[in-house]
């Protein structure tokens, strides 16, 4: 299963719709938050697609959650944006509510800086901002070994981070 994670657009969709264009097999696409009016033009142009999304900071006059956590390819998956967290300090309060979600992967936002890290057992994905810096993540999982691969875009300069 692919999941592409996008952050972040602040209302910046080009890339955004060139990615979900051009990149082939895609089965969820994972929505950060910080763009939730983005994400609905998204849905129109490619409804073919199971769209995960949470509310961020700059989420205004939306009804989306600000967490959500789902199960895919027995892997438990939380999304949040990340200001409650306080991502931008550090990872604690983000690694907390992930154990108490029994969360196996984290995807969240806010930072506009990529990230991918396995922190206390948890796979961290942020994608970056797909808005200002172009940045996105790829992550995918193979269901009958349980194997994920993430690949950050555009760069990947550490190679992609594989989770057996």
């Amino acid at each position: 299963m692919k999941i592409l994670v996008f952050s972040d657009s602040h209302s910046y969709t080009s890339e955004m719709s060139r990615v979900l264009r051009k990149t082939k097999g895609v089965d969820v696409v994972a929505f950060c938050g910080d763009g939730h009016k983005d994400l609905s033009q998204m849905q129109q142009k490619y409804p073919d697609k199971l769209y995960l999304a949470v509310k961020g900071n700059c989420d205004w006059y939306c009804d989306f959650a600000a967490l959500q956590t789902i199960t895919l390819c027995g892997k438990k998956l939380l999304l949040t944006h990340g200001h409650y967290q306080y991502v931008k300090q550090d990872l604690h309060h983000l690694l907390s509510l992930g154990h108490q979600e029994q969360a196996d992967i984290i995807l969240f936002g806010h930072t506009h800086h990529q990230l991918t890290t396995v922190e206390e057992g948890i796979l961290l994905v942020n994608p970056g901002s797909i808005g200002y810096d172009n940045c996105y993540s790829l992550i995918d999982i193979d269901e009958p070994t349980g194997r994920i691969v993430v690949t950050e875009y555009p760069d990947n300069q550490f190679g992609p981070v594989i989770v057996n």
